[in-house]
């Protein structure tokens, strides 16, 4: 009898590029129990920390760092993110760009806002309308990971003190499933608004559930109180754990495609606009190694700025890392960051605090506008991004995690028109 083996080489590729992922919450499950075998000895069980991280409302910003301690917090992330890999591998999905995107955005909110618990009502919620619907789970997974920014809500209906002990549980997770079972057909309409120039869609969609559900909590006379809890010390392990990490997929880029340096530049000819898929269009291997450049240049920005590497900020890395395999690189990107930066110097910010630093980063949500309109526009697009996402966090009361997709993707809908007004008006004869 004869056997064909490409069905199994098929899936051996596929579980390669799952193990590559894997790396990332195994390093993170590794040292979150040695360090927090350390902060152990010095009164804080790692236990503890998860119990303190898992009780927490987690509303913006709550840095679970400081919340539950070092430890604690990457086992958290590392927990969700394994959890991420089973659903992925389960249900068979293909590992392209936006995949891995959600999989590292979700990895670094585990820092700050999501837990093991909170998650869960959100995911149960997008599996019944997958039933509901009569579509496979499969269809709506992505976008269900993503919709975790709104996994504060569940927190903060569960243990804000709202409702009674008890009561309250069951309050958060309706709460949960409401948002899994509604926010697939809304992601859908929502990206209309901003033409796909905004990557974090599902950001700018959780933007305005939270301003729903935050006007209905305060109609009630419920409001939710601002956080700020912030580390403000850099660890020396976490950076060199970074670096390694992003040196680390810089060389699975050069092993998989030993031609990448040569042809990284093909890269950067993309505008980024969705759908950008880079291992579609370049291949895995440009992917990764674009992926680790995009790493080490955003940590090397934040140190260069003064900046601390505390969860908000760990979250912002990776969130770019992981849109490095779908729509993000240099060229798009440093415009933003330009724009952001000279809005910073004319209103005075602070450039070394978390709240500059992460809106920094996450500006490149739009690194569309520079890849299709220019470096120009990509830089009114960055000031324009930094005046907003400071102050549009009241409208949603912190409970969307995703707030800079949320502005993004207000700057996006409102340069486009403008941008194509002019460009009509130059093109009439």
């Amino acid at each position: 009898m004869v056997f064909s083996n490409r069905i199994d080489e098929k899936d051996l590729h596929k579980e390669q590029k799952l193990l590559i992922l894997a790396a990332f919450p195994a390093v993170f499950l590794i040292f979150g129990i040695f360090y927090g075998l350390v902060e152990g000895t010095k009164g804080r069980p790692i236990l503890e920390g998860l119990s303190a991280i898992i009780l927490s409302p987690t509303t913006l910003i709550t840095d679970f760092l400081v919340i539950g301690g070092i430890g604690a917090a990457f086992i958290n992330s590392a927990l969700i993110g394994f959890y991420n890999l089973y659903l992925l591998k389960h249900f068979k999905m293909r590992i392209n760009g936006l995949l891995i995107a959600a999989f590292f955005t979700v990895l670094g909110f585990a820092f700050f806002g999501k837990n093991v618990i909170n998650i869960l009502p959100i995911y149960l919620g997008g599996y019944l309308y997958a039933r509901y619907q009569k579509i496979p789970m499969k269809n709506v997974i992505l976008v269900i990971m993503f919709s975790t920014a709104l996994a504060p809500i569940v927190s903060f209906i569960t243990f804000g003190g709202i409702f009674q002990e008890g009561f309250s549980y069951l309050m958060g997770i309706l709460a949960g499933l409401a948002i899994g079972f509604i926010i697939v057909p809304l992601s859908s309409h929502m990206i209309r608004f901003h033409d796909g120039y905004n990557l974090y869609n599902i950001g700018f969609t959780a933007g305005i559930v939270g301003t729903v559900i935050t006007s209905a909590l305060r109609s009630f006379k419920i409001d939710i109180a601002p956080v700020n809890i912030i580390s403000e010390s850099n660890n020396p392990w976490i950076i060199g754990m970074l670096v390694c990490l992003f040196i680390y997929l810089i060389g699975v880029g050069l092993r998989t495609n030993p031609t990448t340096l040569k042809d990284y530049k093909k890269i950067l000819q993309y505008r980024g606009r969705t759908i950008t898929d880079f291992t579609s269009l370049v291949g895995y291997g440009i992917t990764f190694f674009n992926m680790g450049v995009m790493g080490l240049s955003s940590l090397l920005l934040v140190l260069l700025l003064g900046g601390v590497v505390n969860g908000p900020v760990l979250a912002a890395i990776l969130t770019v890392v992981g849109f490095s395999a779908f729509g993000k690189h240099p060229k798009n990107a440093w415009p933003l960051v330009a724009g952001v930066i000279l809005a910073g110097l004319f209103f005075s910010y602070d450039f070394s605090s978390t709240t500059f630093i992460i809106s920094l980063l996450f500006s490149t949500t739009i690194a569309p506008i520079a890849g299709a309109y220019g470096p120009i526009a990509g830089v009114i697009a960055g000031m324009l991004h930094l005046t907003l996402v400071t102050n549009i966090g009241i409208i949603h009361g912190g409970i969307n995690l995703y707030n800079n997709g949320f502005a993004g993707g207000l700057v996006a809908g409102f340069m486009l028109p403008i941008i194509d007004a002019f460009k009509r008006g130059d093109s009439r004869p």
